[in-house]
């Protein structure tokens, strides 16, 4: 299965987003530290460059994932020249405090009333990017909620003399090249609910995490099958939280189930997890670079 999700409004987001680059002096690029490749609008890369704009890569929801995979992401990105990248969770203020900060050593020249430092906030939908804003502004100027693509126009706010805040509504990309990261997008509530079947993308995430957590799900839902794929644990789960169909003689309601499992996912409540690291997304890339360069049978 293939998901892609380019809503209409996008396309304008993304115009008037290249307008608004000219005219700011830092990227602040809010990514998911569970999917950080995955989550990294190429657009928005593309974007940048053309301007030559420097970029905070924001690790966000970082009390979500694999502290050390986060890590080697940290290293990965820091290692890129134009790039700084940092792990945060929105939800604490002591954190988000540092990033004007941190920005500000990507733009030394913009320190005074004349010059104040203007950052472009961007980022996938649903990826915290309002919560980010309210916290920089220490109210609530931009609108949260639980499901993508909240966020339709872009919001100025003056932060003080010397900080320009620009927000930016959520972006996609037209085609999504690798079906792995349509799911992963998926899984992590980036997607429209109308774009996903949530059986097949709960079956991905039980399976990817039967490769890399494998303690984790018999530790929230009992015991497995010997040697289980992601259709075992969905049924499993179904069994363990009692999602079954109406009526008389009613099977398991998997599609309940998936909605549980993707659920626990989001919330954290399945521990801290990573749906990819530094070498499984250069494995992936390698992978699909040899079966596009293969020749034809």
């Amino acid at each position: 299965m293939s998901i892609q999700w380019y809503p209409g409004h996008m396309t304008l987001a993304r115009k008037k987003a290249a307008e608004t680059m000219a005219t700011t002096d830092v990227v602040l690029e809010v990514v998911d530290a569970r999917l950080p490749e995955a989550s990294s609008n190429p657009m928005i890369r593309e974007l940048r460059l053309q301007r030559q704009r420097p970029c905070l890569k924001l690790l966000n929801k970082a009390d979500l994932a694999d502290a050390s995979v986060t890590r080697d992401w940290l290293g990965f990105y820091n290692g890129q020249p134009g790039i700084k990248a940092v792990a945060v969770s929105c939800k604490k203020p002591a954190e988000i405090a540092k990033l004007p900060q941190f920005c500000q050593t990507l733009a030394p020249h913009r320190d005074n009333p004349l010059k104040p430092l203007r950052i472009l906030i961007m980022g996938i939908p649903n990826v915290g990017k309002s919560t980010l804003l309210n916290a920089l502004v220490k109210r609530r100027i931009a609108a949260v909620g639980d499901e993508p693509a909240i966020t339709k126009v872009q919001q100025r706010i003056d932060h003080g003399p010397l900080l320009t805040l620009i927000d930016t509504p959520g972006m996609l990309w037209p085609k999504i090249d690798h079906p792995s990261d349509g799911m992963m997008l998926a899984a992590s509530n980036a997607i429209g609910r109308n774009a996903i079947l949530a059986e097949e993308v709960a079956v991905f995430l039980a399976s990817l995490l039967l490769e890399r957590y494998p303690a984790l799900l018999p530790a929230r839902y009992g015991s497995f099958p010997v040697a289980p794929d992601g259709h075992d644990v969905l049924e499993a789960v179904a069994r363990q939280r009692g999602c079954l169909l109406k009526g008389r003689g009613g099977g398991l309601d998997l599609e309940k189930a998936a909605q549980v499992l993707l659920s626990d996912y989001r919330s954290g409540a399945l521990g801290r997890i990573s749906l990819e690291t530094p070498q499984s997304r250069s494995l992936m890339l390698h992978e699909h670079a040899v079966a596009c360069n293969a020749p034809d049978r």
